[in-house]
């Protein structure tokens, strides 16, 4: 049986997540170690396979060193608010701002105030792939939420924007699959 973090609280449900490496096993107070033990072990094989596709990533990405990490920032910095500024400007959309973080779980977000928030790491990946985000990003201000509207606000501005996320999953992984893997017993 893989190791494993256990996180108790007040939750109702059982639910494992493999990030960085670490096996995470969130469970109710009420639930006993053995059921724990059982639900990590039914789950084996797609621990197994997060753990191999996370480690797989992180072969394809290697955290950059410094010199790369402040060119990237430096990029980051240049690029995506113009890019913001066009699609913004193309969609109708205004967003509050634009913030360059060094967020590893998620290369954009969008704050209930319409800030735009995206991590330098987006920088690593093809234009096309930047620009879902940015795109994806932008909708968030008229959606908030990943609604059939939500894609098809994308979708007008982006017909090939499939094609796009997928650049993103080749290349590492997008929050559209929650940037992490997740697995919720319900």
């Amino acid at each position: 049986m893989p190791e494993y973090e256990l996180i108790r609280s007040n939750r109702r449900t059982l639910a494992l997540e493999v990030r960085d490496g670490t096996v995470r096993v969130r469970a109710p107070r009420r639930v006993s170690r053995a059921e724990i033990d059982a639900f990590v072990q039914s789950h084996a094989s797609w621990i197994e396979r997060s753990l191999a596709r996370q480690q797989a990533r992180r072969n394809a990405h290697p955290e950059p060193d410094e010199t790369q990490r402040a060119e990237y920032i430096r990029c980051a910095k240049a690029i995506l608010p113009e890019r913001v500024a066009y699609y913004a400007n193309v969609m109708g959309l205004r967003p509050a701002g634009v913030t360059i973080t060094s967020a590893r779980t998620r290369f954009g977000s969008c704050s209930s105030k319409g800030r735009l928030c995206f991590s330098w790491r987006l920088m690593q990946y093809p234009p096309e792939a930047v620009d879902y985000v940015v795109v994806h990003e932008l909708a968030h201000l008229a959606y908030r939420n990943h609604s059939p509207a939500f894609y098809a606000l994308i979708e007008r501005y982006l017909p090939d924007y499939k094609a796009r996320r997928k650049l993103l999953r080749e290349y590492g992984s997008y929050h559209a699959a929650g940037n992490r893997a997740r697995h919720d017993a319900r």
